[in-house]
């Protein structure tokens, strides 16, 4: 899931964040998760993010089990479905 929220500051800055549940797993889990939003986000939100606005990336059940290819498949579609 994406949430994006513009700053309104003008400051064209694009920020990044990250949230995983404890209902996903123990910290191993969430961290691995967070890990491979981290690199997908490096890769992906300055190309396709909002100019200044700020990303929340939230990890839910199943995404750890997923390739990382449908991951990027589908942050890519959900940030250019928000830049329109």
């Amino acid at each position: 899931m994406l949430i994006v929220h513009p700053r309104g500051d003008g400051n064209p800055t694009m920020r990044v964040g990250f949230t995983v549940t404890k209902k996903i797993g123990g910290a191993v889990v969430r961290n691995r998760m967070k890990r491979r939003f981290r690199a997908l986000a490096r890769e992906l939100v300055p190309q396709h993010g909002l100019a200044g606005a700020d990303h929340v990336i939230i990890g839910r059940q199943g995404g750890i089990e997923r390739p990382i290819d449908d991951l990027r498949r589908e942050l890519t579609r959900a940030l250019t479905k928000l830049a329109r």
